[in-house]
């Protein structure tokens, strides 16, 4: 009889005792974890032929997360930097049970040894000022729909605030008096104050007074009174991108999307002299002075350097 605690409770311990109760995981990270283990688990169950209620511990080595690893980048054809996610959600258990199993030691050091695979350095997306004001340009502000798109927009270019960030928005973290402000939570929890320029915190009162809110509720939601998702304001940027592209020609060869609001707020404050200990706390960056500068600085192209930071939400 093995002396292992049965695979089944570890999943469960790490996921319920350790994720949840012990670290206090984010709920995106516990689903983006959730869904690597479900592919995961039906990946292997469906080589060894068995199910997936019957896998054990030991049905799921190196040679099986290797394997699976191939599998997502070659069959469903995801890119590297989803794979290396993959890897470090499997890591994360293997990681927990070889503090809580001795046992399962040289099996669990197995696949903490897989390395995480280089991708290649692309350019830094992001957008130039005229290539913002084109795409605010787009929704339709006399209509509810329209005026929520617009100032969501403006506030990520405003704030460089992550996509989920400013979704999670309700009006007790926002600040409409002067100084006006917004308070984001970011990734690990972490709180950061972001100042509002006038032009976005008049489009977040105006917002407010159509559509009111309660303290707790997120300011941003769909025709159903559900909170925007992420998902649903990728596929507008996409409809407000193809029509800008007759007033901004340029943004024809550029791949848009929520976060390339973000590096553009980045590069517009670097452009602007903005000291980088600022913008680091601003956007709330993992960098260093060093690597901040280094990530942002070298994007700013000279139509960069002579633009505004501050966009005109007219």
């Amino acid at each position: 009889m093995s002396m292992i605690t049965p695979f089944p409770q570890l999943l469960h311990a790490y996921f319920y005792d350790w994720l949840i109760n012990q670290r206090n995981t984010s709920h995106h990270t516990i689903v983006a974890y959730r869904d690597t283990w479900r592919l995961f688990l039906r990946f292997v169950a469906q080589s060894a032929r068995k199910a997936v209620a019957k896998l054990a511990l030991a049905d799921l080595g190196a040679a099986q997360v290797l394997a699976f690893l191939n599998h997502i980048e070659q069959e469903r054809d995801v890119c590297i930097s989803t794979r290396n996610c993959r890897l470090a959600a499997l890591r994360s258990f293997f990681t927990f049970v070889a503090d809580r199993e001795p046992l399962a030691a040289v099996q669990c050091a197995e696949v903490l040894r897989i390395p995480t695979k280089r991708a290649p350095q692309r350019e830094l997306d992001y957008l130039e000022t005229e290539e913002v004001s084109a795409i605010l340009a787009q929704p339709d502000c006399n209509t509810s729909e329209g005026q929520r798109d617009h100032t969501l927009l403006a506030l990520l270019y405003n704030t460089g605030a992550r996509i989920q960030e400013a979704l999670d928005l309700c009006p007790r973290a926002i600040r409409l008096n002067t100084p006006a402000q917004v308070r984001l939570y970011g990734k690990g929890k972490k709180e950061r104050l972001c100042p509002l320029w006038p032009e976005t915190a008049e489009l977040i009162s105006a917002l407010l007074q159509r559509s009111p809110r309660q303290e707790d509720e997120a300011i941003f939601v769909n025709r159903y009174g559900d909170p925007l998702g992420a998902a649903g304001v990728r596929y507008k940027l996409r409809q407000y991108v193809q029509t800008a592209v007759q007033q901004a020609p340029s943004l024809k060869g550029k791949r848009v999307t929520p976060h390339t609001f973000r590096h553009s707020a980045a590069v517009a404050l670097v452009a602007a002299g903005v000291d980088v200990t600022v913008i680091r706390s601003w956007l709330g960056l993992p960098f260093t002075r060093k690597q901040c500068w280094t990530k942002y600085s070298k994007s700013c192209t000279l139509t960069t350097w002579k633009n505004k930071t501050r966009l005109k939400a007219s």
